[in-house]
């Protein structure tokens, strides 16, 4: 593992932090900040968890961060803890919900489990895996040590939305409306209701020069159905 390590110019972290703080630090810190001077670029995949709860408000990369969940307290302390490492070209991407194939509404709708949970006010901003990819490679191609970027389409909407436009493009029937306060949710599950929040992409538009590939979920959804 030394002899990779030496060999890089460029870092991805993906894996999420837990309890004990982040993974990769935790079994790789030493190798990592001896490589942190020869590296080109690094880049942490973080979380949009870490801005809070707005009550469908909009944050930006200035936002204070302030989460409300126990998964955002981690990732708050993870992107500290990188941010750490002296000499590391750091550029953290905070992520919106992640969407794409295999990894969609369709599946659900198809076998009746998709569920309209509806919470008033309740908004997620989302990103297709595609606009993840080319968001990555303009920050490689532009590397801007310490910045921040958020990774999000331009529209941010209510889950029951996309369900409902999901079964639309489908052709199946609309799943019933389910009130939030008296749904029938596990813990986890019911935890992704806790924020509320519209998140900016400009800097990703004007720093980086990236045009999405699918602006809004609509655009993805078509292209994962197509491509089926």
């Amino acid at each position: 593992m030394d002899s990779v390590f030496a060999q890089a110019s460029h870092l991805l972290i993906a894996a999420g932090p837990d309890a004990e703080g982040d993974p990769t630090l935790r079994l790789y810190r030493d190798q990592i900040t001896t490589l942190a001077p020869q590296l080109e670029w690094a880049g942490y995949l973080s979380t949009t968890g870490v801005y809070g709860d707005h009550q469908g408000g909009w944050v930006d990369e200035n936002t204070p961060l302030t989460p409300s969940t126990r998964r955002g307290q981690w990732r708050v302390a993870a992107e500290s803890e990188w941010r750490s490492i002296p000499n590391l070209p750091l550029h953290i991407f905070r992520l919106a919900g992640i969407y794409g194939p295999g990894r969609g509404p369709f599946a659900k709708v198809r076998n009746g489990t998709a569920r309209r949970i509806i919470k008033e006010n309740q908004v997620f901003s989302r990103i297709h895996v595609d606009d993840i990819a080319q968001i990555l490679l303009a920050s490689i191609t532009r590397p801007n040590p310490g910045a921040v970027y958020n990774v999000c389409d331009d529209l941010a909407a209510p889950p029951e939305d996309v369900i409902a436009h999901a079964a639309d493009l489908l052709g199946l029937p609309i799943p019933l409306a389910e009130p939030f306060e008296s749904a029938d949710m596990t813990p986890m599950a019911r935890s992704f209701y806790a924020e509320s929040k519209r998140v900016r992409n400009d800097r990703i538009k004007q720093d980086l020069g990236v045009t999405l590939k699918y602006p809004d979920y609509r655009a993805g959804l078509a292209a994962l159905l197509g491509a089926e």
